[in-house]
Order: structure tokens, then sequence, then C-alpha cells
């Protein structure tokens, strides 16, 4: 589908978006105004989408509505808890329609990406090798500690990549299990990798893929079945769904044949006391094998409500709006001075809403703070769990020690980190405007209201602190 539902009419001002324009979709927050340090209030631009996106107005109205029918899941007969058996199994169909799942495939609720990914970690047959670049976020890099590695070096084109991979596959015995871990698009520069190229040169030499889409998913269709992919993880938090919740699809072997991921109620099919005082268990073969414990039915049904939610607003005008908002981004910084925009494939990388730069003379930590405390703007700064990458795209080794955003030895000494700003579907025109308009005002005029820390470092000065009691927002 790609008309858009939310578009600008006949009827709307002249000094507002041009007629049949596709405008943001609602999101939760649009109206939240926070405190100024240079004094008064601003409606709060939430430019951390890449971290975790705003739920969408639909996905809390659908929430809302089921809460007062909300009951256990697979443990009960009354009317409330077979209504939300339903809704939530319903919502596995759901997941599975929007990322393209095959027949056979096996959608997995999780608690975010890195639960998914860490869970395919446990399931890895024996001897199994992963291959992984060190761009990949951490939740990609990390989870594969019982198994023998091979790290790739960030390639500097997706034909690199593709080259690197085929490479590295080359010298492995194809009868044993391997596995490739991907990335769809980068959490630090937003770049869209080669998918379906990387997962044709797995295949070929005997590997099966996973594809991390937590930052693609909400701005791209993902279609496991066109990609080629073996599996997808994704989180419903970046997919303007709350809750903590996330999903892992795909094939159902090795799900089916490994020990559970948590042993408990809901994995077990059925327990029995031995006659030697043990216990005989016959787990689960459908999902439920790795999904023990009550499950979040609410974030399984705010997923799905996101699902539907994207899908009929339609991504071909999705993408065509964030690809002119991420051009508008891009130009309005260029043109300011010791501003540096990181990229690893080039500017012409085709890539998602997720910018990452660097100020000359700025740490990363200082600019963001400045930006949210003189201009209500929300940004992310330092090395976004991704310290191998963001370190290879600052000129530092990826080997190098220390914390995101670390202080230097000795007073004046610039952090190590970037700073990046990510938005989506329900970002307004308006609040990129500002962001691009406040970075030159920064860069330009330094910060308004500064305050010296104990070891001379000068920072902003912070807004007024959270009201008292935390309950009230007002």
């Amino acid at each position: 589908m790609s008309a858009c539902p939310n578009t600008v009419t006949e009827s709307a001002p002249v000094t507002g978006p041009a007629p049949g324009a596709c405008l943001p979709l609602p999101v939760l927050g649009r109206d939240v105004t926070v405190p100024l340090a240079t004094g008064g209030k601003a409606v709060y631009a939430a430019l951390d989408y890449a971290a975790s996106a705003p739920a969408l107005q639909r996905v809390w109205d659908d929430v809302a509505a089921y809460a007062p029918y909300y009951g256990s899941v697979h443990r009960g007969a009354g009317y409330l808890s077979q209504l939300s058996t339903d809704l939530f199994e319903s919502s596995r169909a759901t997941v599975a329609r929007f990322l393209g799942c095959r027949p056979g495939d096996q959608v997995v609720f999780t608690r975010s990406t890195t639960d998914s990914l860490n869970l395919l970690a446990g399931v890895l047959p024996a001897g199994c090798e992963v291959f992984v670049f060190e761009t990949e976020h951490h939740a990609s890099l990390l989870p594969w500690r019982g198994a023998r590695v091979t790290y790739l070096d960030a390639p500097r084109t997706p034909g690199r990549a593709v080259e690197a991979l085929e490479r590295a596959l080359a010298g492995r015995d194809p009868h044993g299990p391997a596995l490739v871990s991907v990335t769809g698009a980068s959490n630090v520069t937003g770049e869209l990798w080669p998918v379906r190229e990387l997962a044709a040169a797995a295949h070929a030499h005997g590997a099966r893929v996973v594809l991390d889409a937590a930052q693609l998913a909400p701005h791209h269709p993902v279609d496991v079945a066109d990609l080629d992919v073996d599996w997808v993880a994704f989180s419903g938090h970046k997919l303007y769904a709350p809750f903590g919740a996330g999903v892992l699809a795909g094939r159902a072997d090795w799900l089916r044949e490994a020990e559970p991921y948590l042993a408990g109620g809901g994995a077990s099919r059925t327990v029995a006391r031995r006659a030697d005082g043990g216990v005989d268990v016959a787990w689960h073969t459908t999902a439920a094998r790795h999904e023990a414990g009550s499950p979040n039915v609410i974030g399984a049904y705010a997923i799905a409500s996101a699902c539907e939610a994207l899908t009929a607003a339609g991504f071909d005008a999705l993408v065509a709006r964030e690809r002119e908002l991420i051009a508008r981004v891009r130009e309005g910084l260029a043109e300011v001075p010791g501003v540096r925009l990181l990229s690893l494939f080039g500017d012409d990388a085709p890539r998602v809403g997720v910018l990452s730069f660097v100020v000359e003379g700025w740490s990363g930590s200082h600019f963001a703070a400045a930006l949210s405390a003189e201009y209500g703007i929300g940004v992310r700064d330092g090395l976004f769990c991704a310290h191998p990458l963001v370190r290879t795209l600052l000129g530092e080794s990826p080997q190098e020690p220390g914390e995101c955003g670390a202080p230097g030895a000795g007073p004046g000494e610039e952090q190590l980190g970037a700073i990046r700003v990510s938005f989506g579907a329900g970002t307004p025109d308006e609040h990129l405007d500002r962001f691009v308009r406040a970075v030159r005002e920064l860069v330009g005029g330094g910060v308004r209201r500064e305050r010296r820390t104990g070891d001379g470092h000068r920072t902003p000065a912070a807004a007024a602190p959270w009201p008292v009691p935390p309950r009230s927002f007002e």
C-alpha cells in the first residue's frame, strides 16, 4: 500500500505543508513541553528514535481499549483469559504477516532485539561458527560467546561487505553449522546494508543468516522470504510500541531442537516425577518452547498494533517522506562550519532517519546537553552501543578500550563520542528545522547559559529539575 492516509487536504493553510503531503503519524508526547535553561518552555523535540521511538497514538488507543479485558494467557478457562489468549496468538499471526514469514516459520515474543539474539545464540548447534562485522550494534556483536566467532573489519562499500563475507566463509567446512549476523540499517549512520546479497553469499557457503532489523523495521518493509534471511529480530520500542517486547521470527528447526531459553511454565508440555526421584519433561515444539512464564500480552499486542498501523500508513509514502527529511537535515548540517557527518558507505548511500556527526571543538555530551537545555531537543551522544564502529568512524582504533563518552585524562580534553539525531514516521518537520537552526546557533554563538564543574569543565546550565512529586508532569 503506497497511499498515506494522513495527508494535507486542499483546505490546509497556505503557510502549511503542500496539499497531498504526507503528515507525520500521531504519536504520544507530541504536545509535551519542557523547561529551558534560558527561560520559558518549548514543545519537546524527540529526536532519539533510534533508541526508543514514541508510541503511536493508535497503538496506545488499542492497548487502552484492551486493558480492561486483560487476563492470563494460556492459563485459564474464563472469558477474559480466553480473549487474551486469542489476542496474543492473533498478534503472533499479525507479526508473521508483517514480516512476510514463510510457512513453518515461528514467531517468538521476547523482551527486545538483544533478548532475541541472545535466545538465538543459546540454540546454536554444537560447533557452530558465527561471522559478524565489527560494525554491528552490541546486541548482535556480543551474544555469541559459546561459538567460534569471526569478526570482520568495517567495509567501506556494500560491495566490499559482500566480498569480505565471501572470503571469510570460503575457508570453512561447508557441512558444519554456521551463522552470519547482519544489520539491516546501522544504528550509527542509518545506512542500509546489502542484506539480500549478504544472505545469498552466506547460503552459497552453507551458512544461515539472522537479520538485526531493530533500525530497519520501523522505516522500511522487512520481508523474510524476499530477503531470504533465516531469522529476523527487532524491538517493539523502536517500532512505535511500548511495554518492553521484541520478536525473533524465522526457521523453526534450531529453535525446536534446542533446550528452552528459559525453563518453566508454558515452555513445558508435560512434567512427571520418575521413580528415581527425578523429573521428566517434554518441552513444547512450538514458539511456546522459548516463552516460559506469563507472557507480555500487552507488549505483543502493542507490536501487532504498530505493525498494522505502519502497513495501513503505507511504507512507500513513509519512506518517501523520510527521504525528504533526511535530505533536509543533511543539507542543513553541511552548511554549518565544523560539522562532520559520519558515514561508512559514503554520502550517496541509502539510509534511514539516523544521522551521527561530530562538531569541531565540542564534546558530544556538551553539545547534546546544550540542545536539550536551551532548545528542548532530545538527541543521543556517545558511542551508541556500537563502540568498534564509532571508533573506526572517528579515526580511532576499534580495539581501543574506554567507556561510552568517557572523559579525557585532564581538564579540557574532549570526550570520545558523537552526536546522533534520529527520527521517523512521527517526527514533525518543525522539530528538524529547529534542530538544524539550533546546531547553527550553537556552533556560531556558543552556549548561552553555562556553569563550571569542579574539574574546570564548562557545561550547559541545566533546565529546571523534574517537578515534585514525580507523578506530576505538568
